[in-house]
């Protein structure tokens, strides 16, 4: 080698080693140890160092967690801030702490009156208006990373449109202007998320309502309440209805299905329940004296088969965000009775605050034949984060683990 190559090549810069995740441990220990944490405390993993922050957006993270847990259903939840101007998400954390921690906001102009559906491992914030212009932009956050993106937009623009999820599809009506042939003939939209594509759904006349303000999915219905009445899409049969008046009569709020039951809390403050086959509304037993009667502000979701219930008390300064678990049930006789699992303050926000959106996710994991995991205990894990990375410990050391 001649002395000018010699000193060409001592003069290119030498290739950084890579940075571990955890100093002392290789990097397989190192994903396995960060994989058990609880999703909590991911925003605070994220600036203990570059490669962990790069490891927690990645799939390979999210793949170790597929192994180590069969499913997990996560509760996501919007807040329209006194003190910004864009809508707050949140997601309330799987372990005993029960608080709701922030995630990144969507990156767009907030939106009034948007509707909401989740499938899959998604959230699909749909339509909305901005300075009392609708749009048909989509939104979708993907929950394995808590990162959004924009989906394809729908065929018309909505504001205050009705969305449900039937059989891996997604069906948005309403919330359109019916002015011309075009918005009329699109009024009611499918969303197939295998071809990314909206398409129209053919629709009466009649049943052309404007405005939505609930709709909720039973027995692969959707049904969609408007301000003079409800409908009804059966999206097997492609045949639309009216909703049966004593449904439409009870049906008040932000209500959710559980078990083929749809759930609400009744002009009186009390939760009560729907039975399509019983065509009855019948109130919630074994909940007396233990919650508050949600005269306004609260919202209902499915988490996992328990009814979840989320309301907001005022003080003067803050308000207050509060939630319970509530176990249901119909019994034999057709009585709706609840036991509840826990009620607890989830989140303190400024005064003026108020709850917009919340949805359930149910992340269905695939379960490897073989676990990733090594048996690693939580003492080992704390001495395995202790030197340089005091943040990491500290979680490790509060962090429940099974």
């Amino acid at each position: 080698m001649s002395t000018a190559t010699a000193s060409a090549t001592e003069s290119q810069p030498q290739p950084q080693p890579q940075q571990p995740l955890i100093p002392s441990l290789p990097d397989d220990v190192g994903l396995n140890i960060l994989a058990r944490l609880p999703r909590c405390h991911h925003p605070t993993l994220s600036i203990v160092s570059k490669p962990i922050h790069s490891l927690l957006s990645s799939p390979l993270f999210f793949t170790t967690r597929s192994l180590l847990h069969s499913s997990q259903p996560l509760l996501y939840l919007s807040l329209r801030s006194s003190i910004s101007s864009s809508l707050l998400w949140f997601s309330l954390s799987s372990n005993s702490s029960h608080s709701l921690f922030p995630i990144p906001p969507i990156p767009s102009t907030s939106t009034v009156g948007s509707s909401i559906a989740s499938l899959g491992p998604f959230i699909y914030v749909i339509g909305g208006s901005t300075n009392d212009v609708p749009t048909s932009h989509v939104w979708i956050l993907d929950c394995r990373f808590n990162t959004w993106r924009p989906g394809p937009n729908m065929r018309v623009a909505r504001e205050f449109s009705a969305a449900g999820v039937v059989e891996e599809n997604i069906y948005v009506m309403g919330g359109c202007v019916t002015d011309s042939w075009a918005k009329s003939a699109h009024w009611a939209e499918r969303f197939d998320p295998k071809v990314q594509k909206w398409e129209r759904v053919e629709s009466p006349v009649l049943i052309r309502d404007k405005w939505m303000h609930a709709s909720a999915v039973m027995d692969g219905k959707v049904y969609a309440m408007a301000d003079r009445g409800g409908i009804v899409y059966d999206a097997r049969e492609s045949a639309w209805g009216r909703v049966d008046g004593e449904l439409d009569f009870g049906w008040r709020g932000r209500a959710c299905v559980v078990g083929g039951v749809l759930y609400c809390y009744d002009y009186l403050g009390n939760i009560r329940g729907f039975h399509a086959r019983e065509g009855a509304w019948r109130e919630v037993k074994g909940l007396e004296g233990r919650l508050p009667r949600f005269l306004c502000g609260a919202t209902m979701a499915n988490l996992g088969g328990k009814l979840v219930v989320l309301w907001e008390e005022k003080g003067k300064k803050e308000m207050e965000i509060w939630c319970a678990e509530i176990g249901v049930e119909m019994r034999e006789s057709g009585e709706l009775w609840g036991q509840i699992g826990w009620v607890e303050k989830v989140r303190t926000v400024p005064r003026g605050s108020s709850i917009v959106h919340c949805v359930a996710v149910e992340l269905n994991l695939d379960v490897g034949t073989e676990s990733l995991c090594m048996g690693l205990g939580k003492e080992l894990m704390i001495l395995a984060c202790s030197i340089g990375f005091s943040n990491l410990r500290e979680i490790l050391e509060k962090a429940p683990f099974n």
